[in-house]
């Protein structure tokens, strides 16, 4: 009699194990193959199978060992290659007339699969509640028997949060199952206060999948404190969110969303350092540095939260007079370039956007900066990352008290566009060294940021490494890829050589917020997408509409000429 063992397939009478059938309601275990023996690492094993059903690169199997107590463990791995080992002679497939299967049955072999793979797979480990996976060091003997992994398991095991719980994001569903019969659950805490980073080629989605995060952040189980940098005007269409029965909470909680335009962003001219001061300047002389400088210190020992742009041309003047008292060259220039800051309609003596108006728990804050110059984005990002930083730490420490402006109570998210004009690999900018130190103590105080970028390449490589959690959808540049081979190493080289082939809508998840890397389809999002491509074709089509015609026709009409009096002997008749 065959001993039976909990959680383990019987084999059948004729001694054979049931074969797997990739369905979302199989959930029995089921053998797809055979442990062949070790791979070309420690980490790795080769099974032999002639089910081209199930094994899929990036799907999970498992082998099982048992441990000291006599306890069964499922040893779970991912598949990261399938090789063709045997198959029907080539020959039989150059006639395009003959099936090749009844060539095979003339012969005498009836096989449904023919073919024989070496299927290669990734040891992840066993999966301990507390610990999360524990790789066991023990390869599976040549002979074992290899198990698909099924739903049930893949639920229990793959997320760090349940869907409906506190804390938990759904992002979409494995993509190598039925759509939703695995949801890929993100832990929030650990993606947002860990950072997390949104690395895509354009049109791979995702400025959609950073809205459907948000969507997630803002649900009455959440309820986070979000900003979001917004340089093309996409992410107005979550107002929505306001009027959604989704995010309705018992207690009658709703979501707020504040979109500002780039006529409300206000930043008051005495939170901007030197620095900021100079990258707002057109191109100035090492002498103007020197008095600039000079002027700059001076002002914000005399009146450092409160000083203007006046004040500042005020000490620029005093530092170029000569003993005569004579002007010296370099000050007109410096207050006319001044005096440029003054005249912007972004920077203010005494307009702000302080922390207590961009943040509060269940509101998520927009600032649309499509019409802002790159060289204000970089100063105006600049002084917002700052100002919440210093807010964050001084309130944890207890050196800010209700009703100032710094005063920042609750943990915040911003999340970043475009990230890599705001942290660039080679160039200086106004941003990096204040994301670096954010990045690197952001979570002792509760300040987590979220970077979104097309060009990987282009980010710094410092301030990508430190973000813990990371979203990996297609691109296509060879550059790019060999960047994140180097940068995003817990995603895997066997899912990285994913990237150039996934779908729009598809993202490897991969770090702190999963208990191991997936392959997810985004689910769709509650509310609508403001980054939808142009209709190009609508509108050229449009351009031919009769009545567009007829108004183009009447808009470059000539005007009617004036009538010329009639005139006799000089006096007019009319």
């Amino acid at each position: 009699m065959t001993k039976k063992t909990v959680g383990m397939p019987q084999p059948s009478e004729n001694g054979r194990y049931p074969k797997a059938v990739f369905s979302s309601d199989e959930e029995a275990p089921a053998v797809i193959g055979t442990v062949k023996g070790p791979g070309e690492t420690p980490n790795q094993y080769v099974f032999i199978t002639s089910n081209t059903q199930a094994v899929r690169v990036g799907d999970f199997v498992y082998y099982e060992v048992r441990d000291l107590q006599s306890q069964t463990l499922q040893i779970l791995g991912k598949i990261s290659q399938v090789q063709l080992l045997d198959h029907i002679p080539d020959r039989i497939f150059a006639d395009t007339e003959i099936d090749p299967s009844t060539i095979v049955a003339l012969v005498g072999f009836t096989h449904p699969n023919p073919e024989i793979y070496a299927v290669t797979v990734e040891v992840i480990g066993y999966f301990h509640r507390a610990m999360g996976f524990i790789n066991p060091r023990r390869p599976p003997d040549p002979g074992a028997k290899v198990f698909l992994a099924s739903n049930r398991l893949l639920k229990s095991i793959l997320n760090k949060r349940d869907e409906t719980a506190i804390g938990g994001a759904h992002l979409g569903s494995l993509l190598l199952r039925d759509e939703g019969a695995v949801p890929v659950v993100l832990d929030v805490k650990e993606m947002v206060s860990t950072h997390l980073a949104i690395l895509a080629g354009t049109g791979s989605g995702k400025s959609y999948t950073a809205g459907g995060l948000i969507e997630e952040l803002m649900l009455p189980k959440n309820r986070a404190a979000v900003l979001i940098f917004d340089p093309h005007g996409e992410y107005h269409t979550l107002a929505e969110m306001q009027s959604h029965p989704k995010f309705l909470g018992e207690d009658g909680y709703r979501p707020k969303v504040k979109v500002l335009s780039p006529q409300e962003i206000k930043i008051r001219v005495s939170s901007l350092n030197f620095f900021d001061i100079l990258t707002l300047l057109p191109e100035t002389t090492d002498r103007q540095k020197s008095f600039l400088e000079k002027a700059f210190r001076k002002v914000t020992q005399f009146n450092p939260v409160r000083w203007t742009i006046q004040d500042l041309i005020d000490a620029v003047n005093e530092a170029d007079s000569k003993e005569d008292g004579s002007q010296g060259s370099s000050a007109p220039a410096l207050e006319w370039k001044l005096e440029q800051i003054d005249r912007s309609p972004y920077f203010s003596n005494v307009e702000h956007l302080a922390p207590k108006d961009l943040f509060e728990p269940g509101q998520v804050t927009i600032l649309q900066m499509h019409e802002i110059s790159q060289e204000e984005q970089q100063v105006i990002a600049a002084a917002i990352l700052r100002q919440a930083n210093y807010a964050r730490i001084n309130t944890h420490k207890g050196k800010i008290q209700p009703g100032d402006e710094n005063y920042l109570p609750y943990p915040v998210f911003i999340l970043l566009e475009e990230a890599h004009r705001f942290a660039p690999a080679h160039e200086p900018s106004r941003c990096k060294q204040v994301l670096r130190t954010i990045l690197s103590e952001g979570r002792k105080f509760g300040l987590g940021v979220g970077l979104i970028t097309q060009r990987p390449g282009k980010l710094d490589s410092d301030i990508l490494s430190q973000c813990m959690s990371q979203f990996l959808m297609r691109i296509v540049n060879p550059s790019d890829q060999e960047n994140l081979r180097h940068s995003v190493e817990a995603a895997g080289r066997d899912l990285l050589q994913e990237l150039p082939a996934l779908s729009k809508g598809q993202v490897i998840v991969s770090g702190v917020c999963v208990n191991t890397p997936v392959l997810c389809k985004v689910r769709q999002r509650y509310t609508q997408h403001g980054g939808e491509t142009l209709d190009i074709l609508g509108l050229w089509q449009n351009h031919f509409q009769a009545h567009r015609q007829r108004d183009r026709l009447a808009q470059s009409a000539p005007l009617k000429p004036r009538p010329q009096p009639q005139v006799v002997e000089g006096l007019s008749i009319d």
